[in-house]
């Protein structure tokens, strides 16, 4: 038999020896996330993954009114069919979601490493079992399976966007209210998403000093391009970090950042705040306060309520490849691994696959020529 060991989790770990509990089902199922979380952060995973892992677990337990070393595999069916049809129906992502937390959760309690299924039998005559399996979880079919109304905007959905986020600093002023600074903060912050392809974390975290001149394009001065050092990390690890060099066809945004910087960010009284994006309050403006600068603008330019702030980037990938740039540039301008990851934000105009066909069409005809 497979003793407990010491790793992160363990239920001798997380369990009081020697204490006699009131509820002991209820102090072993939390002993079990307190392990659990304490295995993830070692991991390092986020906070926030791990708070939102255990709170599915949770519900899991309140829908079934069991503790997990009773659940069953038609609990587990029934739980996730219920989130499916009733109340605000889950997505396939979501659902494979809940059944990857199920899952992941079910393999630590049933890792005889850990202790847990000794413990519950030796407790309750009863250990957890891995309960998910192929015959019984969301199969991956689709590169796909986000929302189908988040796409790339139209270079018209631009430009109709970033007026009207410029022409809130006009009625805010006609009106003789507060808030002038702050729309123009905006305008410029959505322009900035846009032209490096950020993600809202990649333009929450950045500081004046991200700024990088490009010396083989020195007429983009200090805008020649962004280091980005909150990119996406994956499995744990810290934020990946990239530099976005400023491509020709959006160098207007050099004097958009030139009066940010120069003339507008100074009124905010912010001092020697790194920060590039402030508030006010002479403070880093928040991950909210980003989205929120969205949707005033997409709500003034009466765009689609479907689509949200990812959908700038999107259409900065989508407008690379419609300016001809080779699909591995774009990949590194956006900080993709693969550029598969890359062809899934692509959504190319008619006018662009129309330009290509004639190219081909041409090629072709000039082959015959030759013939």
């Amino acid at each position: 038999m497979v003793s407990a060991t010491d790793l992160p989790g363990a239920s001798h770990l997380v369990l009081a020896s020697g204490v006699v509990h009131l509820d002991p089902q209820t102090a072993v199922f939390e002993a079990m996330l307190d392990g659990w979380a304490r295995q993830q952060r070692v991991r390092f995973l986020k906070p926030g993954t791990i708070a939102g892992r255990s709170l599915k677990i949770r519900r899991m337990t309140e829908y079934t009114n069991d503790y997990p070393w009773l659940w069953t595999c038609s609990d587990v069916e029934e739980f996730i069919d219920t989130r499916r049809h009733c109340g605000q129906r889950i997505a396939v992502s979501t659902a494979r979601l809940y059944e990857h937390t199920l899952r992941t959760f079910l393999e630590f309690v049933t890792d005889p490493r850990y202790g847990w299924p000794a413990e519950c039998m030796q407790r309750f005559g009863a250990a957890p079992s891995q309960l998910l399996h192929k015959d019984n979880t969301v199969v991956h079919v689709n590169e796909y399976e986000g929302n189908p109304h988040r796409r790339p905007l139209t270079y018209d959905e631009v430009q109709l966007l970033f007026d009207a986020a410029d022409s809130r600093v006009d009625d805010i002023r006609t009106r003789h209210r507060k808030g002038a600074l702050g729309a123009m903060r905006d305008a410029a912050l959505l322009k900035t998403i846009y032209a490096f392809g950020l993600r809202r974390r990649e333009a929450w975290g950045l500081d004046l000093t991200d700024l990088r001149h490009n010396p083989k394009v020195p007429e983009f001065g200090r805008s020649g391009g962004l280091f980005v050092r909150w990119g996406k990390s994956s499995r744990g690890g810290p934020p990946k970090r990239r530099t976005v060099l400023t491509v020709p066809e959006m160098d207007w945004i050099v004097p958009v950042l030139d009066q940010w910087i120069d003339e507008i960010r100074p009124e905010f009284g912010v001092g020697a705040h790194p920060a590039m994006w402030v508030t006010e309050r002479s403070d880093r403006m928040s991950l909210r306060r980003i989205n929120e600068a969205f949707t005033a603008a997409r709500e003034a330019a009466g765009l689609s309520t479907q689509l949200d702030l990812h959908c700038l980037r999107h259409s900065y990938v989508t407008h690379l490849v419609e300016f001809d740039y080779p699909e591995k540039f774009v990949s590194v301008q956006v900080g993709h691994a693969y550029a598969a990851t890359t062809a899934l934000y692509t959504g190319v105009s008619d006018d662009y696959r129309n330009r290509l066909l004639q190219r081909a069409m041409k090629r072709h005809s000039d082959v015959w020529e030759q013939l």
